[in-house]
């Protein structure tokens, strides 16, 4: 799968490369000799003809499945705007009746995978408040486009006391980066549902 990704960000003009390496694959490296060639001409005629088949077919593929991994951002952004199905959306409820609906994180990644799959992510800070109850994170999401790359930072603060699920690092990190992916447009009709 190395090469399919190497010649998909290389563009076009290596896919009649990768097809190449797809077709030497699947019908084998040439033969020396002319007389071998043509026995298995001979005895495999139809079978040629079927591993041609199927690396057209590849080809295809490939420039299908090329043509997809990059595009404008333009399309990214209004793929990452569209809401998100109730099915995936969480509800949190606190101790005082609040309750906060919410995307996992791990959702929001897949989303990103899905629709800008060349996207990338980081923790840009760990900081710790001056009383050491809470601990907040800047993460940066950022995407990568044919035409630009755009990112976006948020941050997440967590208490140190709260150890009801993950710590307190990993909360703020995964709020951070919910944050960020928010203001792509990403699960944004959540915080809006909220005001209201």
């Amino acid at each position: 799968m190395a090469w399919v990704s190497k010649s998909m960000k290389m563009g076009k003009s290596s896919s009649s490369s990768s097809a190449s390496l797809l077709k030497s694959l699947l019908c084998g490296p040439p033969r020396s000799s002319s007389s071998s060639y043509s026995t298995a001409k001979r005895s495999s005629n139809s079978s040629f003809k079927e591993a041609h088949d199927v690396v057209a077919e590849a080809e295809e593929e490939v420039e299908a499945a090329s043509s997809g991994i990059s595009r404008p951002l333009s399309e990214i952004l209004k793929e990452l705007n569209k809401r998100v199905p109730d099915s995936l959306v969480k509800v949190l409820r606190s101790e005082n009746g609040f309750s906060l609906k919410y995307v996992p994180w791990h959702v929001m990644n897949r989303i990103l995978n899905l629709h800008a799959p060349e996207w990338s992510g980081e923790v840009r800070s760990i900081t710790y408040s001056g009383d050491a109850k809470s601990v907040s994170v800047v993460y940066r999401v950022t995407l990568y486009g044919t035409d630009a790359e755009i990112y976006r930072e948020s941050t997440g603060t967590a208490s140190v006391d709260d150890t009801s699920y993950g710590d307190p690092v990993q909360k703020a990190e995964a709020m951070a980066f919910r944050r960020a992916c928010a203001r792509f447009g990403l699960g944004l009709h959540l915080y809006h549902e909220d005001m209201s």
